[in-house]
Formats: structure tokens, sequence, C-alpha cells
């Protein structure tokens, strides 16, 4: 999984955003790293979508455009928590101390 797709999935566990939310919070949790431009969002939502990681929660028109909100499918949840779990063991690989054999 990319970083782009990881920080993507984190920022709609916690509930339906729209693009523009998913772009500022993507921002936040990737502490500015990781900064979104609007067509490569829509895009990666494409994919996440067609590949069952995300869905449509609701849908607006706000100044006559629509406003989609998305959030996690179970599978979502499931391929974001062992992402989690592989990049934890990766980073203890580096912080964890090393004990040489005598």
């Amino acid at each position: 999984m990319r970083e782009t797709t990881y920080f993507t999935l984190a920022a709609l566990q916690h509930g339906p955003l729209h693009g523009y939310a998913i772009i500022r919070r993507v921002s936040e949790l990737s502490s500015g790293r990781i900064r979104l431009a609007t067509g490569t969002l829509y895009t990666a939502l494409e994919r996440l979508t067609t590949g069952g990681h995300i869905q449509v929660a609701a849908e607006e028109i706000v100044n006559g455009r629509a406003r989609r909100s998305y959030e996690l499918t179970p599978g979502g949840r499931a391929a974001l928590e062992e992402q989690a779990r592989v990049y934890a063991e990766a980073a203890r690989v580096v912080t964890r101390p090393v004990v040489r054999p005598a």
C-alpha cells in the first residue's frame, strides 16, 4: 500500500469526510509531508471505491455541485489496520535495541 493510500484511509478512520476535508486531514496526519492535489485525491477515491476499501456515505449539492462524503468499508478498515501493523513492525526493526550474542 502506498503511503498516500494509507493516509487517505487513515483520514476516514473516525467517520465520513468529503474530499476537501480528506485533503486537510491527510496533511494533518502526515505532519504536512503529504499534500494531495485534488486530481490525485479523486483518482485515489475512485480506485479505493472500486477496490471496496471505501464507499460513498452521503451526497449533497453544495453551490450547485455534488459533494460526496466517503467512509471506510469493513474491508478498508481491515486493510488499514494490517498496513499499520506492517509499518509498526518495520519501525521496530530500526527502533528496538539490538541485543548481540556474547
